[in-house]
């Protein structure tokens, strides 16, 4: 399923527990190379996400030369966003374009955040969902140009107060768009004391008509942080995606990769088979432990032909083949028609 059908399909996410929508979020970890970018498609591919994203940005238009950093700078030592983003900011529409092409040849959904107007407007041609950053939810006339191509919104919330949520969801509301609406915690990387995912059922309570999802910063270890994500309600789940974990510096060391990936679902997939259905009923599996296991009425003593059934003459026992313990008062006051002895099944044709 694309991610466009999936938010704009509102009741898909309540006809019963799915496998989450996975996107890859790939930034600028290809570091301006198109081979490795390329590279990360495929591996992303391969591990099993539904999506990767890019992050399209000039250094200039995202960032004063005044911009202190607000990453942990033991693992990025760039103490300035301006000199950060500058070292990753060479691809522009045509090196998109082909991310885009690439995309569609190998199968896996193209996604880019835009920064700019500039991007927002190129980009618009190659997506059918915008993703809006965390940095950009206070952005209110970035926001009503991205609503303007009336596509649908995944939005993170990463650093914000609820009235803020409230004022972007206020803003794109106006549209009439779907909205996925991701809990974010904008550290990188997120320590898992700060990760608080308890958030995620929060923003499902105050905004039932969006669709919840998680962009997750964590280090991805055992992957446990985005299954229990998902297990708390989150349909669209992001996580910074490499092909090498050890690479020092910008997003690689929280980031996970392909092997990442396909750990996530073999767990997620266990998961789901655990879940099940969420309709109560009576497997067929069951059946033969409805008939064996449950009990019926059995004569706890002989019982003479033409005798009237006591409660004092009846006990329960395994298995169901026969009156139900739940129908004793319909079966008391009865005149048996044979002799029925002591540890019979009883059945109705035994009695007038």
């Amino acid at each position: 399923m694309k991610i466009k059908d999936l938010l704009i399909d509102y009741n898909f996410i309540k006809k019963g527990y799915k496998e989450p929508y996975i996107i890859a979020e790939a930034g600028v970890n290809h570091e301006g190379s198109m081979d490795l970018a390329k590279r990360l498609i495929d591996e992303a591919k391969e591990g099993g996400a539904h999506a990767i994203k890019f992050q399209t940005y000039k250094a200039n238009t995202i960032a004063s030369r005044d911009s202190p950093s607000y990453w942990d700078t033991t693992k990025e030592s760039t103490t300035s966003q301006f000199e950060l983003f500058q070292k990753y900011d060479n691809f522009w529409k045509s090196e998109y374009e082909q991310l885009k092409d690439y995309c569609d040849e190998v199968e896996i959904e193209f996604l880019s955040t835009p920064f700019d107007a500039e991007s927002a407007h190129f980009l618009n041609e190659m997506m059918d969902v915008f993703k809006v950053s965390s940095s950009d939810i206070t952005n209110l006339p970035f926001l009503e140009l991205i609503c303007s191509f009336g596509k649908p919104i995944i939005l993170s919330t990463g650093a914000s107060y609820l009235w803020e949520v409230q004022q972007a969801l206020e803003t794109i509301n106006k549209y009439n768009l779907p909205v996925c609406l991701m809990h974010c915690i904008l550290n990188y990387p997120t320590l898992n004391e700060n990760a608080n995912l308890g958030m995620i059922a929060d923003l499902i309570e105050k905004f039932p008509n969006t669709i919840p999802g998680y962009s997750d910063h964590t280090l991805p270890e055992d992957m446990e942080t985005i299954k229990i994500a998902s297990l708390l309600g989150a349909v669209v789940i992001e996580k910074h995606f490499t092909h090498d974990k050890t690479l020092p510096g910008n997003d690689h060391y929280h980031a996970m990769d392909k092997e990442d990936l396909k750990l996530f679902f073999q767990k997620i997939n266990r998961v789901t088979e655990l879940i099940g259905a969420k309709d109560k009923t009576s497997l067929p599996s069951e059946e033969k432990s409805r008939l064996n296991a449950r009990r019926s009425l059995v004569a706890l003593e002989k019982i003479e032909k033409g005798q009237i059934v006591s409660e004092d003459v009846l006990t329960w026992k395994r298995p169901a083949k026969g009156i139900s313990p739940k129908n004793i008062n319909d079966l008391i006051g009865k005149k048996a028609t044979v002799v029925i002895h002591e540890d019979t099944v009883l059945q109705w044709k035994m009695f007038d």
